[in-house]
């Protein structure tokens, strides 16, 4: 008995040491695991390859400022799909999106803060874009504006705007374009409904669209957002399409917020605004520029200004007296577009 006494004396420092050593890897495992938090972006479809790079350079400049490694995760589609994904459970952490609306109805359903465009600033866009023209190279169909798009054997593609704020916008671009030339709203509806009488097929995203357009080989002309223009270019080789500049085109803003339900859940809240912060910083700016979507940052939108044409543009305050009343009186059920359009 005295021996195996003596035995367990000589393991209790082993079995001591073993326990420590356990307990720290625990500790550094756990350590690990708190540092390396996962954020969440519910973003818009043709958003996809910005936010790829933005990702890297906001995960670098994380870790060099604190010390704390973190992995975004992105999930992308149309707009007005994310947001309603978002709403249904999707626990993403931010929302950046490319109309107010959808931003809005989270804004409504308490899951996003109600003043959530005072959060950050430029009304809590750190980009925005605006609508313009693809064409197939050499542009063989001689598409310079918006009245082009209206003219008999024009296939346009454009996207639903029930389901894509792309398409919302395409939608506003053209029924200003004929009030800012001085026509009322009677003649911006039937302007716009000539132009939908074009349109072979709805897509459903600003993506998809560029695929029925390029994939598919569908149609004469893509409307959409400026920023699109370079990834075509990536995807899909420079000098597929030719980049049209029509006369007058709309504000598109690219805005941003923190999913507050998830981040109180999960506990991301100082990491999901400090992503959404740097978007504004001079990085980002200068990766947003590089992808076509116009800087909030005045002096880097200069540096551009060969990306960046000028061209007459118009907001939706300007046309439309605010986001939320164009959506009541063109967007939801029962509203314009679904009087001047037949789902073919």
């Amino acid at each position: 008995m005295g021996s195996d006494n003596h035995v367990l004396t000589h393991l209790r420092p082993t079995m001591t040491k073993i326990k420590s050593i356990a307990a720290a890897t625990l500790l550094a495992v756990s350590g690990l695991n708190v540092s390396a938090q996962t954020l969440l972006n519910a973003s818009y479809d043709v958003a996809r390859e910005f936010y790829k790079d933005y990702n890297a350079a906001f995960i670098a400049n994380y870790k060099k400022t604190t010390g704390k490694d973190v992995k975004i995760d992105q999930a992308h589609g149309g707009s007005s799909a994310q947001a309603r994904a978002v709403n249904d459970g999707l626990d993403a952490d931010v929302v950046t999106m490319n109309t107010t609306t959808d931003i809005d109805f989270l804004a409504s359903k308490g899951i996003v803060a109600a003043d959530w465009n005072k959060r950050f600033p430029h009304a809590a866009s750190p980009t925005s874009s605006t609508m313009l023209f693809l064409t197939r190279n050499g542009n063989p169909k001689n598409i310079k504006d918006w009245d082009d798009l209206i003219k008999p054997g024009i296939q346009v593609i454009v996207v639903n705007p029930k389901t894509g704020g792309n398409g919302r916008m395409a939608y506003m671009a053209a029924w200003g374009y004929v009030r800012k030339k001085g026509g009322s709203d009677a003649d911006a509806a039937a302007f716009v409904a000539k132009l939908y009488k074009n349109v072979p097929v709805l897509a459903k995203g600003g993506r998809d669209a560029t695929t029925i357009f390029l994939q598919r080989n569908i149609g004469d002309v893509l409307v959409t957002f400026e920023s699109e223009v370079i990834s075509v270019d990536n995807e899909f080789g420079a000098g597929k399409v030719d980049a049209i500049h029509p006369s007058i085109s709309i504000v598109a803003e690219n805005p941003v917020a923190v999913v507050e339900r998830t981040v109180a859940k999960k506990g991301t809240g100082d990491l999901a605004k400090a992503y959404l912060n740097y978007l504004y910083s001079d990085e980002a700016q200068e990766i947003a520029a590089k992808h076509a979507l116009r800087p909030s940052n005045p002096a880097i939108l200069k540096k551009y200004s060969k990306t960046f044409k000028p061209l007459q543009l118009f907001t939706v305050n300007e046309v439309f007296g605010s986001f939320a009343e164009a959506q009541k009186v063109h967007f939801n059920d029962g509203g314009q577009f679904d009087k001047l359009y037949t789902v073919k």
